[in-house]
């Protein structure tokens, strides 16, 4: 890898080409010098401050961090959820930082699978529809969208569910759902946002089992978390506080 300076001063070629050599070294999430700053009256508020993380295909990753690290901002940057206030972001090849609007949508819709903590459901669709959802916004035709939804809930070990809707599903079937939904368009990464913080102990170990089960499979997982024994069943934390990387550490489970 070059100097960060020199990255930040490559031509748009370079930038291209740059982004094509992470792809084919199998880095889906690399960020350089990455900033998010908020302007408060006369303050400058440094949410994000100079992160640089790098996230290969198949690597599953705890984002941790107490309330107010930075952790959830990052996590809005690497969803795509907000831009960059400076640095660079290259999500699977592709230099999300410099995207517009309409771009970053369809990269959450196509590349970013989303798992959050309220489960996220429309109350009045079937689990099948709420897992059709990013089809339908990919304009993916009707037949393949079933398809593809049934298949995705199967993976969750939820197809006979899937015609109740939310409110027949306990707190554990509603998040199954949430992942089915989040895996459907085939993302590049699974990014998980206190997946387990409404479910009692019980129900999240059986979702963190979940996902290490997707995991084995080959999905890429990047779980944000503030609770150490969650990010424990990752197999790389990364510690963040003050907006900065304080660690970058493998878990017991990486051996």
């Amino acid at each position: 890898m070059p100097a960060l300076e020199s990255v930040q001063e490559l031509s748009q070629k370079e930038l291209e080409e740059r982004g094509e050599q992470l792809r084919r070294e199998g880095i889906v999430i690399r960020t350089y010098d990455l900033w998010k700053t908020y302007i408060m009256g006369d303050q400058e508020i440094h949410a994000v401050s100079g992160v640089d993380i790098n996230i290969r295909r198949g690597e599953y990753v705890a984002i941790m961090g107490p309330s107010g690290s930075g952790k959830s901002t990052l996590m809005n940057l690497i969803g795509c959820l907000d831009t960059p206030t400076k640095g660079l972001y290259y999500l699977n090849g592709k230099l999300a930082s410099d995207m517009e609007d309409d771009e970053l949508a369809r990269i959450r819709n196509k590349e970013i699978g989303f798992v959050f903590q309220t489960f996220n459901l429309l109350a009045r669709a079937t689990a099948l529809h709420n897992v059709e959802l990013p089809l339908i916004y990919a304009g993916v035709p009707s037949q393949e969208r079933a398809e593809r939804a049934q298949a995705a809930l199967r993976a969750v070990d939820l197809e006979q569910r899937m015609l109740h809707k939310p409110n027949e599903l306990s707190g554990g079937q509603r998040q199954r759902v949430a992942i089915a939904r989040a895996l459907v368009n085939r993302p590049s990464i699974l990014l998980a946002d206190e997946p387990t913080g409404a479910l009692d102990t019980a129900t999240g170990n059986e979702i963190m089992s979940l996902f290490a089960r997707l995991h084995g499979e080959g999905n890429t997982i990047v779980l944000v978390t503030h609770e150490p024994d969650i990010a424990l069943h990752a197999h790389r934390i990364i510690h963040i506080r003050d907006g900065k990387v304080e660690l970058d550490e493998p878990t017991p489970r990486s051996r």
